[in-house]
């Protein structure tokens, strides 16, 4: 009797520690294996001065973060995201911001408080923190990211803030990079 109550326990321990690791793995929270492989939705913007549009960046592997002036994690990640962006630039590829700040001034601070070396467009529909390029997305808090593959579909959904340059996300995106 003793020995099957611990096969039970140790069972429904098991069982626990299961249900934790598969909640747990990025793939569960950030993988939205629904979205991989969709077309990006595009929109117009403006980059260094020059109205574009995101399909335009096609044939480069594009990191679209969300983010806003107002947010913590925002500012929290930001430095990693330069990091990043140096890292992929020379490689064809590029970090793009898109801002939810309806306050230019608060948007234009960031930029420069921040250090911000990627390209960064501001939704200027945003109203009430909320960016309509990044509610066509379907985000619902930020920051948020999508990895965007060389032949313009999203290769990944990521939300929160994240360390961009870990050597885990470096290898994300040499296998990325490589992959043409």
């Amino acid at each position: 009797m003793e020995l099957r109550r611990r096969f039970a326990t140790w069972g429904v321990l098991a069982f626990g520690i299961a249900v934790i690791v598969v909640f747990a793995r990025p793939s569960y929270r950030q993988g939205e294996a629904s979205i991989a492989g969709r077309t990006p939705r595009n929109f117009a913007l403006e980059l260094a001065g020059k109205p574009s549009h995101l399909s335009d960046l096609r044939g480069k592997v594009v990191v679209l973060n969300f983010w806003a002036s107002w947010c913590p994690p925002c500012v929290e990640e930001a430095p990693s995201l330069n990091r990043l962006q140096r890292y992929l630039e020379p490689r064809n590829a590029l970090v793009l911001g898109v801002a939810a700040d309806e306050n230019t001034y608060a948007f234009s601070k960031f930029l420069v408080d921040q250090g911000v070396t990627f390209p960064t467009y501001r939704d200027p529909g945003t109203r009430e923190r909320i960016s309509p390029i990044a509610l066509a997305y379907g985000t619902s808090m930020i920051p948020e990211t999508y990895i965007i593959n060389r032949r313009g579909k999203i290769a990944r959904k990521v939300i929160g803030p994240q360390q961009w340059d870990s050597p885990d996300m470096r290898a994300y995106f040499d296998s990325l990079l490589a992959d043409n």
